[in-house]
């Protein structure tokens, strides 16, 4: 490896894994935000966020690539060109395609190393991830009673309290409503005071209650009349399991059949199989609607024997009653067919969708890998015109060029899914629009073209203006 490769790459290296951990960051953070109203008040372990984010991180991974590729190929030769060394590598006989194959192949690489990660790795940490998100979800909030409201988070029980003192453990005011019988509000719980406090390593919650009264209603089998029991205590302690408040795992085999969680030929193997799934469903339409397909009948108040009709001109031979009739049966039963094709023909198009809901994600696995080498092709030569590092410029042309591949992706994946266009072709969308952008910045940086130096325009702007003096 020459000197000039070794200190492009080393100009290239640490803006790249910076701006990697920026751009997945970012992403894990705006994913994580979404479920924020799902973690709060629930007392997880600090472990459980961090291996959720961890596994969250890892999946960000493939889609922060290409925009940190884009961003640190800008700053690199950004800052090369700022500082002439791009302008002194050129004196030394050096081209700028020449300065650009080291970190080509670096990108070419990352491609390939994107890819395999996107397709061997992704799935499975997609699978720990969303498991541990699940699980997460389905924990119920800490055990917290508020004063004047009725608490429902302990199964067959809601409890109100009118005061609770400092100490967290005092009470004062108690109702407690049974349901543990399914059976109504037919026993309830009133208490002056009591003392409330968990159990045996926190698996149970104890509340001592103190100068109470229970009311309850029971209705023996066979009889109408129910029994009201009323009964006092002076004290009396109420024992309650909190297991549902654990954090228990889910098996990761319940999520193993969604997309997200199958490699390449997984998800080829279920498109297929969910698109022969039409060929059942057609087989089955033509079931259904044969059973339709008698005109009349021999006897009308009867129907036993059928008998074809080949023109309506035959209804001549029946009296108006029976015509009336036959014109009935067949209007009821042609609307009958009506609603079966429409629900037979959405039928078609959900299990289209899904089918193209798989390739989509086949797809992407090429697609968003590939974008890396486009970022790199629209990032290089577009730094080396601008001329600027930094984290100005280059971070808005960044987003810029990275919302117009988010845009054209997500439209392209909606086309793609609703079966306007061929997944085939709709997924390559946003890379086959942003290459040829590419090439031509590559093509206006090798002719040392000054599209975004403002005396360049000035200087053709005064040459139109003279023209028309003239």
């Amino acid at each position: 490896m020459k000197k000039i490769d070794k200190l492009i790459l080393s100009s290239f290296i640490g803006p790249f894994i910076l701006t990697t951990l920026v751009v997945v960051f970012i992403l894990l953070l705006t994913t994580m935000l979404r479920y924020f109203d799902e973690f709060f008040g629930k007392g997880i372990e600090f472990g459980v966020f961090l291996e959720m984010f961890f596994y969250f991180a890892l999946n960000t991974t493939p889609a922060a690539l290409p925009l940190a590729v884009l961003l640190s190929s800008l700053i690199t030769y950004g800052n090369l060109g700022e500082h002439y060394e791009l302008t002194a590598i050129k004196s030394a006989g050096i081209s700028l395609t020449r300065t650009l194959l080291p970190i080509f192949i670096f990108v070419v690489g990352l491609t390939i190393g994107s890819f395999f990660f996107s397709n061997d790795v992704v799935p499975k940490t997609n699978l720990k991830a969303y498991s541990v998100l699940w699980d997460i979800k389905q924990k119920k909030p800490t055990l917290e009673f508020k004063e004047g409201a009725f608490y429902n988070g302990l199964d067959g029980y809601s409890i109100k309290i009118d005061k609770k003192f400092k100490d967290e453990k005092t009470l004062k005011g108690l109702m407690i409503y049974d349901h543990t019988d399914y059976m109504g509000n037919n026993k309830v719980v009133l208490a002056d005071s009591g003392i409330m406090q968990t159990i045996y390593d926190e698996q149970y919650l104890s509340i001592e209650m103190f100068n109470g009264t229970i009311f309850s209603e029971s209705q023996n089998p066979g009889e109408s009349n129910k029994q009201f029991i009323r009964s006092s205590f002076k004290k009396m302690t109420s024992i309650f399991s909190l297991k549902s408040f654990e954090f228990s795992k889910t098996k990761e085999d319940l999520f193993a059949n969604n997309r997200q969680m199958k490699n390449i030929n997984e998800l080829e193997k279920d498109a297929d199989s969910i698109k022969n799934l039409n060929k059942d469903v057609l087989k089955e339409l033509i079931v259904t609607l044969r059973q339709y397909y008698a005109y009349h009948t021999h006897n009308l108040d009867t129907v036993k024997k059928f008998v074809p009709l080949d023109s309506v001109k035959k209804l001549q031979q029946f009296s108006t009653s029976d015509k009336e009739k036959i014109l009935s049966t067949a209007a009821d039963e042609a609307r009958t067919i009506k609603s079966s094709l429409a629900s037979y023909k959405e039928r078609f198009k959900r299990n289209d969708r899904d089918a193209n809901a798989y390739k989509i994600e086949k797809y992407k696995k090429y697609t968003g890998s590939l974008a890396c080498l486009v970022m790199f092709l629209i990032g290089a030569p577009l730094g080396s015109i601008i001329k600027k590092g930094g984290l100005g410029i280059p971070v808005l042309i960044s987003i810029a060029f990275f919302i117009i591949f988010y845009v054209l992706t997500i439209v392209s994946e909606k086309w793609a899914k609703e079966g306007i266009v061929e997944v085939e072709y709709s997924s390559w969308t946003a890379n086959v629009v942003l290459l040829p952008i590419g090439l031509f910045f590559l093509r206006q940086a090798r002719n040392d073209a000054r599209i975004f130096d403002a005396d360049a325009y000035n200087v053709f702007w005064n040459k139109i203006k003279s023209r028309f003096k003239r």
